[in-house]
């Protein structure tokens, strides 16, 4: 827990890059029944039934102190896919970083092996290089602020119905382009300090 608060207290570096991953699956779901529109007096009104289109997965960075997110769409969350984000991060997003700082939770895909399970080792091995894994403690994912930002896409874009992947993939990118251009950031106020305190029963005695 102290590692990844450490992390967040620790000034800004742009060579060193912190980054919060997250991911979560989201519900496709369209109309059963055309919906009726906005007038005055009236929000726009849909009806109670809907049918179900699948799922897909959102895979998030976010650099909560900086005011950046990404949001990647996939049809599903596998030890390939998390290795393609871990790619896009390196050479896409932060080419330039010296070494990113990752905080990231426990989950089983969410580790170097993926890397050399998805590309060839000397490739993997070049990415892994570049990735420094900060992992929040077991039932303690609260800690990664890419939590944070997930509820703000749920609550601000994704809570509506939205027919298939792709209509998915452009309303995020929307979000996206809003909120970074916002520069919006988190205001996380939790340190090391603050969880010796608040989290004593935690440490051992």
């Amino acid at each position: 827990m102290e590692d990844v608060l450490d992390l967040y207290a620790e000034p800004e570096d742009p060579e060193r890059p912190r980054v919060c991953f997250d991911e979560c699956p989201y519900q496709i779901i369209s109309e059963v029944r055309t919906s009726l529109p906005m007038q005055p007096g009236h929000p726009e009104r849909y009806d109670y039934e809907y049918k179900r289109q699948g799922t897909c997965n959102l895979f998030l960075f976010v650099q909560p102190h900086v005011g950046w997110r990404h949001v990647k769409v996939t049809a599903r969350r596998t030890t390939l896919d998390f290795a393609h984000c871990m790619r896009d991060l390196v050479d896409i997003h932060f080419p330039g970083a010296r070494v990113i700082r990752v905080v990231l939770d426990h989950l089983n895909t969410h580790t170097p092996a993926a890397l050399y399970e998805a590309f060839e080792p000397a490739e993997a091995r070049r990415i892994v290089r570049k990735l420094e894994f900060h992992y929040t403690p077991k039932h303690g994912s609260w800690l990664n602020m890419a939590e944070i930002e997930l509820s703000v896409l749920s609550d601000q874009c994704l809570d509506r119905r939205l027919p298939d992947q792709q209509t998915v993939v452009q309303e995020v990118a929307a979000w996206e382009t809003r909120r970074n251009a916002e520069r919006a950031t988190i205001d996380w106020r939790f340190g090391t300090q603050e969880a010796r305190t608040k989290l004593k029963r935690l440490y051992p005695s």
